[in-house]
């Protein structure tokens, strides 16, 4: 079987989402919108099943998917469902001396996928995650 072509291009997939998440957010450098989206995607992670969770990063380009499930103690509880107001406080959380994601992270994460995605792919993430989490993507 040849190698998947999202695995052969993975490298530039990656860098085209973070040029467009650099863009969109206004931020200065790759290494904040890095911090940004694990910021994000772990945020998000924590307020869903293992099962959806995964189901969620399958979807996801390689790189980010790994970014995704980069650190994750599947023993922790998930969380109860929050505001955005809750989701940008854990989303600031993260590395909180060196996180300069901006107020709409959350957004702008989801603005960056939606722009390197394939729609389809994109409309089955939203479709996967729990109703208010993809609200903030729709």
């Amino acid at each position: 079987m040849p190698m998947p072509q999202d695995y052969f291009q993975a490298s530039r997939d990656f860098e085209a989402f973070m040029a467009s998440l650099k863009r969109i957010s206004l931020l200065q450098t790759t290494h904040q919108c890095y911090t940004m989206v694990e910021a994000v995607f772990h945020a998000l992670r924590s307020h869903m099943s293992a099962r959806e969770a995964l189901a969620f990063a399958d979807l996801l380009p390689p790189v980010l998917r790994a970014i995704f499930v980069s650190d994750w103690d599947i023993d922790v509880p998930v969380l109860p469902m929050t505001d955005r107001a809750g989701l940008q406080r854990e989303i600031l959380a993260l590395r909180h001396n060196h996180n300069l994601s901006t107020p709409s992270a959350l957004e702008d994460v989801g603005a960056a996928l939606r722009e390197n995605m394939e729609p389809e792919k994109f409309a089955r993430l939203l479709d996967i995650m729990p109703a208010e989490l993809a609200g903030f993507w729709r």
